[in-house]
């Protein structure tokens, strides 16, 4: 399993955003000449995680973005589920239609939820705050 370079970008981003942490905000344009993730990518990860509550905005004058609480309360579990939904390995295990011959049948979708739920687990015991520490 590997991560979306979308969701890639937004531990990337966020891990910015924690190094910055109480201190002057940031808007995407700086948090993307310090990360070098596209402009527009960016400016919709910034707008995905703080829709998802993750980032907080403000307009106008000294507006920016911030986290919305401390960094170490944040978890690489948050930041994929903000950007791309549920963890899961497989669709079947998602609400809705799915595009598997194997559905009706299917011994294994049982227990799926066992593994989704161990991914996300691990996902979870990291922080972004022991993502934005300089490695010694």
């Amino acid at each position: 399993m590997k991560l979306s370079s979308f969701a890639d970008y937004a531990v990337v981003l966020m891990s910015a955003a924690a190094r910055h942490c109480g201190a002057a905000k940031m808007n995407a344009t700086t948090l993307s000449a310090e990360t070098g993730i596209p402009l527009p990518t960016a400016q919709k990860l910034v707008s995905r995680l703080s829709a998802a509550g993750l980032l907080e905005s403000s307009r106008g004058t000294g507006g920016g973005v911030r986290l919305s609480r401390p960094p170490a309360t944040i978890t690489l579990a948050d930041v994929v589920e903000a950007v791309e939904g549920p963890i899961a390995m497989t669709a079947c295990n998602e609400l809705g239609a799915h595009d598997c011959n194997l559905e009706t049948d299917c011994r294994i979708r049982p227990h799926m939820n066992v593994a989704n739920e161990a991914i996300r687990s691990a996902l979870a015991g990291v922080t972004i705050a022991s993502l934005s520490r300089e490695m010694a």
